[in-house]
């Protein structure tokens, strides 16, 4: 590769490096055309899977503010660049490796943070972001319900004290 082609590919590869909202690295050895092309689908629109030489990938990293991921540049690496849910991403790749064993996920790299191949697998354990949202909304529910069951319990508990005085007074009237 020239000079100007190299310089080219560092700039696309710190570009996506910069707009990606995580990263995640793979070695693709023993993939075929069609295995990869499948991943890619299931990945989705915004995600990216690129196949870049390593060092022009350190230099690109470096240059878009990441550090940490050389250990994971070494061998045959395709870069996935995620935008949007990266969570997602990750079960997309854990499930896609557990079909294909010769998918080997390095590492990653999200919310500034460099994850090794274990620390992935943990993201795609997370459940989605709606579920979470679905498990506050109840917890929330359940807080509001009880608030509003203590703040009715007072005025009720207090009526009903006054009615039973009432009556105690007439009957010892």
């Amino acid at each position: 590769m020239k000079r100007p082609e190299k310089a080219e590919m560092i700039a696309q590869l710190t570009e996506q490096f910069r707009n990606a909202d995580a990263v995640y690295l793979t070695e693709y050895r023993g993939l075929s055309v069609p295995q990869i092309s499948d991943l890619r689908e299931k990945l989705g629109i915004d995600t990216t899977y690129t196949v870049a030489k390593n060092t022009l990938a350190r230099i690109a990293a470096k240059e878009a503010g990441i550090e940490g991921l050389d250990e994971y540049l070494a061998g045959p690496t395709a870069i996935t660049f995620v935008k949007g849910d990266y969570v997602e991403a990750a079960k997309v790749l854990r499930d896609f490796t557990k079909a294909n064993k010769q998918l080997i996920v390095k590492g990653g790299y999200a919310d500034s943070t460099v994850y090794d191949a274990e620390g992935v697998k943990k993201l795609a354990d997370l459940e989605s972001r709606e579920v979470l949202l679905s498990k506050m909304a109840g917890a929330l529910k359940g807080t509001m319900a009880k608030a509003a069951y203590v703040l009715v319990a007072l005025p009720t508990k207090a009526v009903r004290t006054i009615d039973a005085l009432r009556d105690k007074q007439e009957k010892a009237a």
